[in-house]
């Protein structure tokens, strides 16, 4: 088996020993080479190859950010980002990923993680599905303001009125009214898919979204801010107690399950800290199950780029429910295209389109 060579760029001494032993513990990862900043990392990029790099964000000379934009444009590679979880960690973690990073991974306390082994597993993992990413795909993705009313112009209020059955195959029922739900799940390459496609939903949209986005705690609130800054959707992270609203979109927050259930005529948000579900915590297949349970709604159900299977075993609880059109992202705009493959090979998906589509998919069946 060809191993997977990695390039580790990281300022502490320390830091370069401790991520090495750990990812040449793995037996598919070989750790080819070190570098101490941003521009001794350009030059091993050049001279070494690798398949992967690992990239501190805060170093001397060049730091991650500035180097990441430069590797995306002289010699795009597969980038993993470590990232403390600071606001401002957070907020360089984002624009690491707007400028091409295929992932990040938290440290546990802060630049110099003497307790780095808890993520040992997830680091190793991380970089096993970064050498595994869709490169084309990677490059800077702009910026979309409040403002930006793409499918308003596109399609006007009759054209987004006409039934189904002229857009996309049969309509839904017409017993189930105007009460619809939209819920989307992804994973690695999920930040830059969700602002792709939640910047080109109006706000006005006649259905609540609900989010899970694999991520560790305190990320899917700043994630949140973010979008919410983008969007015309109001973009939240979830809390318990929650009751859905049209045109609002809620994130899971990271470390918590999202479930929905009733409170008379309302939809309220449960959130709990029960086991994962095949290692997530948010899971897909979880708020997938939990809205199975709606049997009076027509869903919308979207599965985006992601590393695993997570959301198939819950699409497939939906699809027995009731209504229900089940999107995927296609394999040319995946950044990783682990989730949307499993759900599409399990025979489960209606409608397969570029990210660029997404949106535009969801408005014929909202």
């Amino acid at each position: 088996m060809k191993r997977i060579n990695v390039l580790i760029v990281d300022d502490s001494a320390f830091m370069r020993k401790l991520i090495s032993d750990f990812l040449s513990q793995d037996p598919r990862l070989q750790v080819v080479g070190t570098a101490r900043n941003g521009e001794e990392g350009l030059r091993k990029i050049k001279e070494l190859n690798p398949d992967v790099v690992t990239m501190d964000v805060e170093m001397p000379v060049l730091n991650g950010l500035e180097a990441l934009k430069m590797i995306m444009k002289t010699q795009p590679v597969p980038v993993v980002m470590l990232s403390s979880t600071t606001r401002e960690g957070t907020d360089n973690t984002f624009a690491a990923m707007e400028y091409g990073a295929v992932d990040f991974i938290a440290k546990p306390s802060g630049p110099i993680s003497l307790d780095l082994h808890k993520i040992k597993t997830e680091l190793a993992e991380k970089v096993v599905s970064a050498s595994n990413a869709n490169i084309k795909d990677l490059g800077g993705i702009s910026s979309l303001g409040k403002n930006h009313t793409k499918f308003q112009r596109n399609y006007s209020k009759i054209e987004l009125n006409k039934s189904i059955d002229q857009l996309n195959g049969p309509a839904f029922k017409t017993d189930t009214h105007d009460k619809r739900i939209i819920c989307i799940g992804t994973s690695t390459g999920g930040p830059r898919a969700l602002q792709r496609v939640l910047t080109e939903l109006p706000g006005n949209i006649n259905a609540p979204v609900l989010i899970v986005q694999h991520m560790p705690a305190g990320f899917t609130k700043s994630l949140a801010i973010r979008l919410n800054s983008l969007s015309e959707l109001t973009v939240k992270e979830a809390e318990e107690g929650d009751i859905l609203e049209k045109g609002t979109a809620y994130i899971a927050p990271g470390g918590f399950h999202l479930k929905v259930g009733r409170s008379g005529r309302d939809l309220v948000l449960h959130l709990d800290e029960s086991p994962p579900k095949n290692g997530h915590r948010p899971s897909v297949d979880i708020m997938f199950e939990s809205l199975s349970e709606l049997k009076d709604f027509r869903k919308i159900a979207v599965i985006m780029t992601g590393m695993g299977a997570d959301g198939r075993e819950g699409l497939a609880a939906i699809k027995k429910s009731g209504e229900v059109k089940a999107i995927a992202e296609s394999k040319e705009t995946s950044i990783v295209f682990g989730m949307p493959k499993a759900a599409i090979e399990a025979g489960l998906i209606d409608d397969v389109q570029n990210v660029e589509r997404i949106a535009e998919s969801i408005l014929k069946f909202v």
